[in-house]
């Protein structure tokens, strides 16, 4: 069977659901926090060279800008043909060939492909205060900009890691020269640049919404992070927890001649938002319980108040089937429980080994998604819960 063929019949034998297969992604820096449900022994799976695994995306049709030693590959998503996922194909190929079929007219009109993705990030340890490049910077560099939100999943987080706090933006009395003075030290010394920022300590079971060009310093709890379809930024940071970052991650994502161009590096900011007075009113996400809720299912918008992407945590109590429709084409990944998604059964993630197959994401499209999903839980005493993500179209998003 050719691959469009292949396409088409996993397509209609999934009655418009895709099983995706899981993906892994290393990151050569910071420290893995260890709770994706990925084996001990699998995090340095692709080689210490690498580093180790410490996120897992989904829904993805991009590559990781992961450096030179990654497979052009690596990041994107797979929809499995058979059980154990020894026959697959790139969800962006079958987006691709199946069109407006998978993700509806007005996603394919104006992006013509899926344009979010998301991901588990899991770090022992906090990340460097950086930024996103809004969509003109991006653009001078062959990218695009990169919104992205937080949500902090209770399930996924039986411990802290070492510090539970997230840094953003600047203090609003911090003057854009005190900032200057720290990135123009960022080879000299410690820069410390978070002593110009403000943090606030994580509470699971809640998000943030980060504009492109608002500086951040995540927090190391596991975080769903829905995201554009990008992998752009510019790190202030220069030292985090005893390790060294070059000067390169400052400017990596400049044109050549801006690499030493304080003034172009500082305008990748949007200072506006930056020293918000008011930013937890404007930014912090807590949890929305949807109307439609009701004895057998609870549905809550976790990701929201943006134009770029939603996302919504679904949990079936446990015995219960219900029918879930939603208007738009959108990803998911179980985290807690098993029982039946369509066609499909579905289980959470315990333990996976590196390059073995889950049952735990799926892609739905657009016309499966308003027909409707019929979801069981086969469980007698845990809810069966979903993390569910979605474009910019879906138009009863708060």
């Amino acid at each position: 069977m050719n691959t469009v063929n292949k396409i088409r019949h996993t397509f209609e034998q999934g009655e418009g659901i895709f099983r995706l297969t899981p993906v892994f992604v290393p990151r050569r820096f910071a420290q893995a926090g260890k709770r994706l449900r990925l084996h001990p022994d699998d995090y340095y799976a692709l080689g210490t060279n690498r580093g180790s695994i410490k996120e897992r995306w989904f829904s993805s049709v991009i590559a990781a800008m992961n450096g030179p030693l990654a497979p052009i590959d690596e990041g994107m998503s797979y929809v499995a043909v058979n059980v154990d996922a020894s026959d697959k194909f790139l969800l962006k190929d079958a987006i691709e060939e199946l069109g407006a079929e998978v993700i509806g007219e007005e996603l394919h009109r104006k992006y013509g492909t899926w344009p979010m993705y998301s991901k588990f990030f899991d770090f022992e340890t906090p990340l460097f205060h950086h930024l996103h490049l809004d969509g003109a910077a991006a653009d001078l560099v062959g990218r695009m900009g990169k919104p992205e939100a937080y949500y902090f999943p209770p399930q996924l987080n039986n411990h802290p890691g070492l510090f539970p706090v997230t840094y953003f933006g600047y203090d609003p009395d911090v003057t854009i020269e005190q900032v200057r003075a720290r990135l123009l030290d960022f080879e000299s010394g410690d820069n410390r640049i978070t002593e110009l920022s403000r943090a606030y300590r994580i509470e699971l079971g809640t998000g943030w919404y980060t504009p492109p060009g608002v500086v951040h310093a995540p927090g190391s709890y596991l975080t769903y992070e829905p995201q554009w379809n990008s992998d752009v930024n510019s790190v202030h940071e220069n030292i985090v927890s005893g390790e060294v970052y070059p000067y390169e991650f400052l400017t990596e994502n400049c044109p050549e001649d801006k690499k030493r161009d304080i003034e172009y590096i500082l305008s990748l900011m949007d200072w506006e938002k930056n020293t918000d007075p008011h930013y937890k009113k404007t930014y912090f996400r807590p949890p929305l319980i949807c109307s439609h809720s009701d004895e057998q299912h609870i549905e809550k918008w976790i990701t929201y108040g943006n134009e770029y992407f939603g996302a919504k945590e679904l949990t079936v109590l446990p015995g219960q089937t219900v029918i879930v429709k939603d208007p738009v084409a959108y990803g998911t990944v179980l985290i807690q429980g098993h029982g039946v998604f369509g066609v499909h059964d579905t289980e959470a993630a315990v333990m996976l080994r590196f390059g073995q197959m889950s049952g735990d994401e799926f892609f739905v499209s657009e016309q499966a998604a308003q027909a409707g999903i019929t979801i069981t839980n086969r469980s007698k005493w845990e809810p069966l819960v979903f993390l569910k993500h979605f474009g910019p179209n879906y138009p009863e998003m708060p």
